[in-house]
């Protein structure tokens, strides 16, 4: 049986990971447009785009449910949607 609620020391903890995941995805995304600017490459482009895609989606699903008041299956969606898009071009970089 799935549990619909939390208490809110959950709320806090996934306040906390999230925006720690934001800052460490941050912190990749910055690097690898770096590497792109520098290099040219476009596969590391392709590359940026896609850690780029990962953490708008974790970002927008949370907001989604935190600031906008939708149930929290849609931010899931909106969240693994912008998720695999940005595993898709990651993967395709490092194909290319």
């Amino acid at each position: 049986m799935a549990h619909t609620t939390a208490g809110p020391e959950f709320a806090i903890a996934l306040f906390v990971v999230k925006t720690l995941m934001l800052l460490a995805g941050g912190i990749v995304l910055y690097y690898a447009t770096k590497a792109y600017r520098r290099s040219g490459d476009k596969s590391l482009g392709y590359l940026a785009g896609g850690f780029g895609f990962v953490l708008v989606g974790s970002a927008f699903g949370g907001l989604m449910y935190e600031l906008i008041g939708q149930p929290l299956i849609v931010g899931v969606v909106i969240e693994s949607s912008f998720v695999l898009v940005g595993f898709l071009l990651i993967a395709y970089s490092l194909k290319r």
